[in-house]
């Protein structure tokens, strides 16, 4: 009986045993075409899904750790000084806060505000050199996450789970897209202090990835990366011969072992390092810079030359594909303002208002600004109400983050919160959507890009995020 004309089937057993080819085949099919994980690789950066969608090449993450105030940087509210003295309203739901002075009164907006560029976005007076950079940023006003403390805001923010254990962003992108260049991480972070960030390396870790995805930090200061010069008494040749030796040893003993993804990964490890003993020399070394590019950043000042030097380092290593470089200011939670807002936000404005400025102008000075996606924000934002009289407390159900570049249409706003900055009420957007929207800009379907582990598909979006697709210009 021919199961192409099911008409003549006669009874419930021929049916079956006609359709179960049908649904092998199915099943065949899906096996053989399915775009769910990464092929495998003997190089773990290698690029694993073609990236085919977004105008994106790299990211630059400027990371404000601690939760930079929205309501006294870029979310204008009039409301807030309006009442300020008072309590929150009996109409607004009360919030949890992490300190849980929700009655505390409203705390007024010291700032004075402009309206910039032609497209006329409000930015307030703590970011005077951004007012020239306005035509260029997307401001986000509806981000949410679900931290409400540094560790959890932190570690969402990065790795889209309040918990520790998953893969940072940075990972999924050198995951998915791989690195440009060989002799340099495809995962680059760096902070500007000798404090380390809340939850330390697991904020750029590779979680249940192997450990080549994860970020590689740079240090602060002068020499970014140590041990890059061959010890003392050894020259370039004994150096060479060295490593040519241990490559012999390492690929004599990966014989028989093709299977053991953790040895080839320490390998490659090793070649990577060995890699950049000889690009990163060059790639760090910021006196080759003109002192206009370095003056545009800050670097002729106390006060910017540690953020400026970073984001000049960053748009160096973007240039030599680096793909994912996080850059934190205010490491050790320093924009947590409970107390001193005034003081402590003031402080940190001056100290990234030019550098970031300078990096969005250089880079779209140089034709890098479309395909190199910069992004602005922290864990979460601040309360309306004061915490001690002089600060605000944090606030993960309605804050700022803004991008640019990259494929994002500059110039306007995106979503929006109540009167009082407290919740996002317009386009709400949870940190996993952003994720999902990162890597839809960098061509990369987040529904797509999986990792199997021990037996589960896992998404950087704990298979929760949305692209939001009003980020892309058009």
């Amino acid at each position: 009986m021919s199961c192409s004309r099911i008409e003549h089937f006669t009874s419930r057993r021929d049916y079956l045993r006609c359709a179960g080819g049908g649904f092998g085949a199915v099943a065949f099919a899906a096996m053989t075409a399915r775009p769910l994980t990464a092929a495998t690789s003997t190089n773990p950066v290698a690029a694993k899904i073609p990236d085919r969608l977004g105008r994106a090449k790299n990211v630059i993450w400027l990371f404000m750790e601690g939760g930079p105030s929205h309501l006294d940087l870029f979310d204008r509210k009039p409301a807030v000084n309006e009442l300020a003295g008072q309590s929150l309203p009996d109409s607004f739901p009360r919030p949890v806060t992490a300190m849980g002075e929700v009655g505390s009164p409203i705390l007024a907006c010291r700032r004075k505000w402009n309206r910039c560029g032609e497209s006329g976005l409000w930015i307030s007076d703590w970011l005077p050199h951004h007012h020239a950079i306005a035509d260029e940023l997307c401001v986000i006003h509806s981000c949410v996450s679900d931290g409400i403390n540094h560790a959890g805001g932190v570690c969402q923010m990065n790795t889209g789970a309040v918990f520790g254990g998953r893969p940072s962003l940075g990972a999924w992108v050198a995951y998915g897209l791989g690195t440009e260049n060989e002799n340099l991480p495809a995962f680059v972070v760096m902070k500007d202090r000798s404090a380390m960030v809340v939850n330390g390396a697991r904020a750029w870790g590779s979680g249940f990835m192997p450990s080549g995805y994860q970020g590689v930090l740079f240090e602060t200061g002068a020499e970014p990366l140590r041990n890059l010069n061959n010890p003392k008494g050894v020259s370039a040749e004994q150096q060479q011969s060295r490593l040519e030796f241990i490559s012999r040893l390492n690929r004599r003993h990966a014989v028989g072992r093709e299977s053991n993804t953790e040895l080839e990964a320490r390998i490659r490890s090793y070649e990577v390092a060995a890699g950049m003993q000889s690009a990163a020399p060059e790639a760090i070394d910021l006196n080759q810079e003109p002192e206009h590019i370095r003056a545009l950043y800050g670097l002729d000042r106390k006060e910017t030359e540690v953020y400026g030097r970073q984001c000049l380092l960053a748009r160096r290593l973007v240039e030599r594909g680096v793909r994912f470089i996080q850059l934190y200011s205010g490491a050790g939670s320093r924009w947590d303002s409970h107390s001193n807002l005034e003081t402590d936000h003031s402080r940190l404005c001056r100290e990234v208002d030019r550098p970031i400025a300078g990096l969005i102008t250089d880079l779209k000075q140089r034709g890098l600004l479309d395909e190199t996606l910069v992004i602005w924000g922290g864990e979460f934002g601040r309360t309306p109400m004061s915490e001690k009289g002089t600060g605000r407390d944090h606030n993960p159900t309605g804050f700022t983050m803004w991008m640019a570049g990259g494929g994002v249409q500059g110039g306007r706003t995106i979503g929006a919160t109540d009167e009082l900055g407290l919740y996002a009420v317009e386009d709400r957007l949870h940190v996993h959507d952003i994720h999902a929207t990162v890597l839809a800009l960098l061509g990369l379907d987040h529904t797509e890009l999986i990792y199997m582990h021990k037996g589960r598909p896992e998404r950087v979006d704990v298979d929760e995020g949305h692209v939001f697709h009003g980020l892309v210009s058009g």
